[in-house]
């Protein structure tokens, strides 16, 4: 299956970022994933990796990606996740002559990406002042666990711990008294996606204000600042009610009923929002629980929890999931299936919305890719190319944007500086 969205958009209707050229020198997930949403919104996008192993990502697997006889190859279903659209250079910047070559593209670029530790490529003469004496409308973000200040300015951030650490798994997971209670992290590394979001709106708007100014800037990202933002709700309730939020399983905090209920068959999401939904669920369910004062309003179910919560999961056990679906979902009663991957690609909703891609791969024909959640009427995405082999690019790169010449690139080959 692919996408309407592959197919090729007149030059008037370039990417909405087509004019951008971004220097991705980030690795794993949070910066990929900023750069892959420039990507796909047109930028020009040169990852810049390690010669040998590339990207870390390239070998976090199973699952590989399948060449045309059906072996594995060397590119990592995690590493396909996250860098489509870019080109890749392998360059060696710990040498001289690779430094000198990433200082040429940062001239001509608009935006860097990293997520080296902090301080790191100042020890390559690539740090923000380093690139922003060569190029001052230079936008330099810079990724890390903990950002470049602070007691933990050093330590090495990763997703699992960010998630510890800010606060998400104490809210995350069933409740402590009943069977399975404990932490959870979430079933995705979301402070890296998170980060990668947010990085990408910091960019936006520095290169709104360089449009109008033509100043570039330095963007200090850090997984803890973004995991600690993304509590939302949940901050609020402790900042405001000074009780620290404990875990509710698939329960919500401030609403009644919200969460996972068995039914005949299966397991569904009831999220009944308001009190009118509340008073149609019952109407449905053949329950008088809406005329209940216990259960009137959403703050009388909060506080009734306990004793409204073992009622409906009673009333929910008399049909089955799809049952449950017909019946609420035409009403505006919020109400879905629990959905395996399979059977998500597989939803008709899903599926009309293009969210599977197919792009043309030079070591398995194809690749299959999720659609960026982007839809835009004049400037929507285009996916021009598969996520690239590891220096896939560097000879094209290093000769169009360069003029690297075929003997200057042999030598630096044959140093190693290049793959």
């Amino acid at each position: 299956m692919t996408s309407e969205n592959t197919t090729p958009v007149p030059a008037t209707r370039r990417g909405a970022l087509s004019h951008i050229r971004v220097l991705d020198m980030s690795r794993v997930l949070a910066g990929p994933w900023a750069g892959q949403i420039f990507a796909d919104l047109g930028a020009d996008v040169i990852k810049i990796e390690r010669p040998g192993s590339g990207d870390d990502t390239r070998g976090w697997g199973p699952p590989y990606l399948k060449d045309s006889a059906g072996a594995d190859t060397h590119e990592a279903a995690y590493f396909l996740a996250a860098n489509r659209g870019k080109k890749s250079v392998a360059l060696d910047i710990s040498r001289p002559e690779g430094q000198a070559l990433l200082r040429q593209l940062a001239a001509q670029s608009d935006v860097l990406l990293e997520n080296y530790k902090a301080g790191d490529l100042a020890r390559y003469g690539l740090s923000y002042e380093d690139l922003k004496a060569i190029n001052p409308g230079l936008i330099y973000c810079s990724i890390t666990g903990f950002g470049q200040t602070g007691p933990m300015r050093q330590v090495a951030g990763y997703d699992f711990i960010i998630q510890g650490i800010g606060g998400l798994m104490s809210i995350t997971g069933e409740r402590d008294d009943l069977p399975g209670g404990g932490p959870q992290k979430v079933g995705v590394a979301v402070a890296d996606i998170t980060t990668g979001l947010y990085s990408t709106i910091a960019v936006l708007a520095a290169l709104a204000h360089r449009e109008q100014t033509g100043e570039g800037q330095y963007i200090d990202m850090a997984l803890l600042d973004v995991q600690v933002s993304t509590i939302a709700n949940m901050n609020m309730n402790y900042l405001i009610a000074g009780k620290v939020p404990r875990r509710q399983g698939n329960a919500h905090a401030n609403i009644v009923p919200y969460q996972v209920f068995k039914a005949a068959d299966g397991e569904l999401v009831l999220a009944v929002g308001n009190d009118s939904q509340f008073a149609k669920f019952c109407e449905v369910a053949g329950c008088a629980f809406a005329q209940d004062d216990r259960f009137r309003k959403n703050a009388d179910r909060v506080r009734n929890r306990e004793v409204l919560v073992p009622l409906l999961e009673k009333v929910l056990l008399q049909r089955t999931v799809n049952e449950w679906v017909s019946l609420l979902e035409p009403l505006g009663v919020p109400v879905g299936p629990i959905n395996n991957l399979a059977q998500v690609f597989d939803h008709p909703q899903v599926r009309s919305r293009n969210m599977r891609i197919d792009l043309p791969h030079p070591l398995s024909g194809s690749v299959p890719q999720v659609a960026s959640p982007i839809k835009m009427s004049v400037t929507p995405p285009r996916y021009h190319s598969a996520p690239p082999t590891l220096g896939q690019h560097t000879q094209s790169v290093l000769r169009e944007r360069l003029d690297v010449s075929d003997e200057e690139m042999a030598s630096l080959r044959a140093k190693g500086v290049i793959q």
